[in-house]
């Protein structure tokens, strides 16, 4: 039988802030043991509920260190039931601004550090009683062109195609699936997005009105390793608010003149 909510073993990768800490409080609060890694610890704990999410250094780019965490795991708690991959991200960088190295960097991080966890993880969740969970972290950015961050976009576009294989090849015992946040209120929104005026003017461009919170990419989180969604795999799950006006239509209101009364 799969675990109980109080007895699960929960790992998120970049998990110390950000929607990463956001999808790290959300399982918190359903009573999850949570362990958060990166390379740099959290500037306050990860907390939520009473509970704290448990950190442990890791550079996921190492293959190596990454083994060894998921070895970690397997000798303290026992099992692993969520793989939440949303370590990542990228500075604004034009393609022509860079050498190829740098951009592999980026790939490295948002898709091959994924693809090394997934790997190091799946041995312990297909051997174990109920099987197990793999949420990958992607982004509208590798759904559509992403300028300024074309490396990322292609990571992210990657990604969403390997978890669609991965739910193929280790089905029935692993589900794999997707979360597609848009924009994000994160305590580094502002580097993408600018000051306070600029997140206004950027927060109504998206239907909703507003960027999503980190908290709410943790509940789509919870639910997607829930056992309502037993029979979701090789998904994605949007959690854009509606997206993005296409461009044209502003223009179009732009020029648009009422009718005489």
């Amino acid at each position: 039988m799969p675990a109980g909510k109080e007895s699960r073993t929960v790992v998120v990768t970049g998990g110390t802030r950000g929607v990463g800490a956001g999808i790290a409080r959300a399982f918190l609060r359903t009573g999850a043991r949570v362990v958060v890694c990166a390379r740099r610890p959290p500037d306050r704990p990860v907390t939520a509920a009473g509970r704290t999410a448990r950190y442990v250094p890791v550079d996921l780019r190492e293959q190596a260190a990454v083994s060894e965490l998921f070895a970690r795991v397997a000798e303290e708690y026992g099992r692993l039931d969520v793989l939440v991959n949303n370590a990542g991200g990228t500075p604004f960088r034009p393609l022509g601004a860079a050498d190829a190295d740098r951009h592999a960097r980026v790939i490295a991080l948002n898709l091959l550090a994924p693809l090394t966890a997934s790997l190091a993880a799946y041995p312990l969740m297909r051997e174990q009683p109920g099987g197990g969970c793999i949420l990958m972290t992607g982004s509208v950015s590798g759904t559509r062109p992403s300028p300024g961050t074309a490396a990322y976009g292609a990571a992210k576009a990657g990604l969403h195609s390997l978890a669609r294989t991965m739910a193929v090849e280790w089905a029935p015992a692993v589900r794999v699936n997707t979360l597609v946040p848009g924009m994000v209120r994160t305590e580094s929104a502002h580097l993408h997005y600018g000051d306070a005026v600029g997140l206004t003017a950027v927060a109504r461009t998206v239907p909703a009105g507003r960027l999503a919170e980190p908290d709410e990419i943790g509940a789509a989180a919870v639910f997607l390793a829930s056992a309502d969604a037993a029979h979701i795999t090789g998904a994605e799950l949007l959690v854009h608010g509606g997206g993005e006006r296409p461009a044209y239509l502003a223009a179009a209101t732009a020029n648009h003149e009422e009718p005489p009364a």
